[in-house]
């Protein structure tokens, strides 16, 4: 409250002066005062002398300071009758019947705390876990907004292998749990199939590279061919190349232009399409080098690295969208592949990204 700069002295000394004669207006000017202050002045201590002004001041000071102690005893008295019939035992209870009352009764924290014996500590500690967890949720939201097919385990190491968060993967689950964002798993035919040998491992980069093609439309009906070419030691996506018609040599004139940024590979392995046995993909691989093996007709898993690629392509990014014409198509894969080799989590190395494993 801001303090007057007239004292109790020089009020009864103006009172004194006006009651001597001195026009008021003058008194107003010469003290910087209004007419209005003046007369309320002569109302409130007109025929008093200045100890029973300092005395009624001081009862007025004690009256007000007695009426506040009242209001706050029947405020606390109103908050535990509220509270009356809630079972209060743990801090955390307390700390949250003191948070509601000064919402619902706009008091002051200190006095929140005083009446449910909670420290102002505890009370404006806030858990840096519920801030994490809060983060892990923002992080799994946008993560199956974005990739639409991606289940936990693919999530939890994008998290853990490409954004460097050291999360356990029991507190991220439940978090992914109580979002509700699990994938409805259908359920498969159970079919007995012959265990395939299992494909080697290249040691090194361009030591193996596999390619096949794919086929798929665009929303006017027209169909487009899609050629894949991944490096088998780290399952690298080396191209995607997207035409409606895609002959030997457009093959080949594709794999030229790899081979000048890539280097040439030891050996390339596909199936037994017709651009792959062509007399033009034999002199090819004669003139560059390059063993080419076949696989089996009807063995598709015998060039199961890229069968797998085909189908996270199919699924993660053909399967997304409605593309109008070639252009589209080409501009999505494009920025699909820079994000399939330096963000997406692969299995086969470890959780990280194919660009990762050197």
């Amino acid at each position: 409250m801001k303090t007057s700069k007239y004292s109790d002295s020089l009020i009864m000394s103006i009172l004194k002066q006006a009651e001597a004669g001195t026009p008021i207006p003058n008194l107003c000017r010469e003290h910087g005062m209004s007419s209005a202050t003046f007369y309320k002045w002569k109302s409130k201590y007109g025929g008093m002398d200045l100890s029973m002004m300092t005395r009624l001041k001081e009862l007025e000071a004690e009256n007000a300071r007695l009426k506040r102690m009242y209001a706050d005893e029947r405020l606390k008295s109103d908050i535990l009758q509220d509270a009356l019939f809630k079972k209060v035992l743990r801090p955390v209870q307390r700390k949250s019947l003191a948070q509601q009352a000064t919402e619902q009764f706009k008091i002051s924290i200190s006095m929140a705390c005083l009446i449910f014996k909670v420290s102002q500590t505890c009370y404006r500690y806030k858990a840096r876990l519920d801030e994490e967890n809060q983060q892990i949720a923002e992080w799994l939201i946008q993560l199956t907004n974005d990739h639409k097919t991606w289940g936990f385990k693919l999530c939890f190491l994008y998290l853990r292998n490409v954004k460097k968060y050291k999360w356990n993967h029991k507190r991220v689950y439940r978090i992914y749990k109580e979002l509700e964002l699990n994938l409805r798993i259908k359920p498969n035919k159970r079919i007995k199939r012959e265990q395939p040998e299992t494909l080697a491992v290249p040691t090194a980069k361009n030591e193996s590279w596999s390619m096949d093609f794919m086929h798929d439309q665009l929303s006017d009906g027209r169909s487009y061919r899609v050629h894949n070419v991944i490096d088998d030691y780290n399952r690298e996506s080396l191209d995607i190349l997207i035409d409606f018609s895609l002959p030997a040599e457009r093959v080949l004139r594709g794999l030229d232009q790899l081979i000048e940024w890539r280097g040439k590979p030891k050996r390339i392995r596909t199936d037994n399409g017709p651009e792959y046995i062509s007399e033009l993909m034999e002199k090819w691989c004669d003139q560059h080098g390059i063993e080419h093996v076949f696989t089996q007709p009807g063995n598709p898993q015998q060039n199961a690295y890229v069968e797998r690629f085909n189908r996270t392509v199919r699924y993660e990014c053909l399967n997304q969208y409605l593309f109008r014409d070639l252009s589209e198509v080409q501009d999505y894969t494009t920025d699909w592949q820079y994000f399939y080799n330096h963000e997406r989590p692969h299995m086969s190395v470890n959780g990280c990204p194919p660009i990762f494993k050197q």
